[in-house]
């Protein structure tokens, strides 16, 4: 099941088709905001997409193309080949791999496709002389189902943060999904219960910036698939419950120079930070408010990001509390020297998340940006005044301010490139339009009676 054309990673597919006998193929994309697509076809017809890619109508994809300009191209990336766990019978299995989009015209890859975002980004951290490496801790919520199959926000456990069994009656389930985590290849490093009832966090281990984007989306496929199978709903939406801890997706993030050193680690710095890892991130910072919109995307994205929650709203940086924006987390090793942005969550599409992340750091590197001077302070128990005389500036508080920081910040919007940026912002003003017109439990219970 070999051909002379094909990668010897493209034949090694091939051969494992044939071993495991895998029946059918998912070929996997995501739209602009982030929802995993797929084409399935017969696992015969693996060989003629490595060679010629796979067609499909691109016009009824979120955000993707007109429907005069609807054919579009898909070709796997075969080092993202992995059976798909909960779809293996006696009668044969199903496999992934991720694809890129291709614009059938041109032959380029298609501007639209959010990994050549990222691709992008990655390349110009290259030409930098640097490979760009993340760490994302996705957090998710299990609820109760219905008599129907409908998810509620019953929660599956009452337990807290670190909590065993039998307050956290889910952690069989957590077992199930990292089993089927780790048949795709991912190397789990923690798994526990959350702050909040019914909420867990997996973390996995870090990787070049692509490979992790890819794993957070298969990352939310696999919860999702496996909780559906104790007939439970697995939800990253941010925060499903009012008045809890919501859901976020704290991101790690460190450079590696052309030597395979830590290019963000430095022995003789009181933070062991590298004049690049300062500039980096300040860069971040700076930007911060842009990056808001593409990391915490959706109307529900703000009611996590408030004071009281755990949640960062205030642009600063600190090697001590989780207060501040970034954090500057503790290394035993100097190839554990890293910076992590706490305020993504995990309703956000990771490639082009990370690539806005990639591209406000690298901008801080290349205009040599210093750091501001470190928070040590609980900044959540700051007064307006004093968050003043600190200089500490606070995230965009709903998603059209966010989206307006997006269109004011030239160097995150022109990271989009013109087709996402235009089509994501086109998209999130309509939401939050959509959301202001509404009218919400909350209003008719408080109101409704009352006026």
């Amino acid at each position: 099941m070999t051909s002379g054309n094909l990668t010897s990673a493209e034949e090694a597919v091939l051969n494992k088709i044939e071993e495991k006998e895998i029946d059918f193929l998912r070929l996997q994309f995501t739209d602009i905001l982030g929802t995993v697509k797929n084409v399935s076809v017969p696992a015969r017809q693996a060989e003629k997409a490595f060679a010629d890619g796979i067609y499909f109508d691109g016009s009824s994809i979120e955000g993707f193309v007109r429907i005069q300009e609807s054919d579009m191209r898909l070709v796997p990336d075969s080092d993202t080949f992995s059976i798909l766990p909960w779809r293996q019978s006696e009668e044969g299995a199903s496999a992934r791999m991720i694809c890129d989009v291709y614009n059938t015209s041109t032959g380029e890859p298609f501007d639209g496709d959010p990994r050549y975002v990222l691709k992008q980004a990655l390349e110009r951290a290259d030409e930098m002389g640097y490979e760009v490496n993340f760490a994302p801790e996705p957090e998710f919520f299990m609820f109760e189902e219905d008599e129907d199959g409908r998810a509620t926000t019953e929660t599956a456990d009452y337990g807290g943060y670190f909590d065993l069994a039998p307050k956290d009656l889910a952690s069989d389930v957590r077992r199930d999904i990292i089993y089927g985590l780790e048949d795709m290849g991912f190397e789990i490093e923690a798994s526990h219960h959350e702050v909040a009832r019914g909420q867990y966090e997996i973390n996995f281990e870090y990787d070049d910036a692509l490979a992790t984007a890819d794993n957070v989306g298969t990352f939310r496929t696999v919860v999702r698939a496996i909780a559906a199978e104790h007939d439970l709903h697995a939800t990253f939406m941010p925060k499903p419950i009012p008045k809890i801890n919501g859901s976020g997706m704290h991101t790690h993030m460190s450079l590696m120079d052309e030597s395979g050193e830590n290019a963000f680690h430095d022995e003789d710095d009181e933070f062991n930070l590298s004049a690049t890892a300062h500039s980096f991130l300040a860069g971040i910072l700076e930007h911060a408010p842009a990056i808001t919109a593409v990391a915490n995307p959706t109307v529900n994205s703000y009611k996590r990001l408030v004071p009281g929650y755990e949640a960062p709203v205030y642009v600063a940086w600190s090697d001590r509390n989780r207060s501040a924006l970034v954090r500057k987390p503790a290394a035993r090793v100097p190839a554990a020297s890293r910076i992590e942005l706490r305020s993504p969550d995990p309703s956000c599409n990771p490639y082009l998340a990370f690539a806005v992340m990639i591209h406000a750091g690298l901008d801080g590197v290349e205009r040599d940006l210093e750091t501001p001077d470190p928070v040590q302070e609980n900044i959540y128990e700051f007064d307006e005044a004093k968050r003043e005389e600190y200089g500490i500036e606070t995230l965009p508080s709903n998603l059209g301010e966010a989206v307006d920081a997006l269109e004011d910040d030239e160097a995150i919007y022109s990271a989009l490139g013109d087709h996402i940026a235009s089509k994501f912002v086109e998209a999130k003003r309509q939401e939050f339009e959509e959301y202001l017109i509404d009218v919400s439990e909350w209003e008719l219970d408080r109101y409704l009676e009352t006026f």
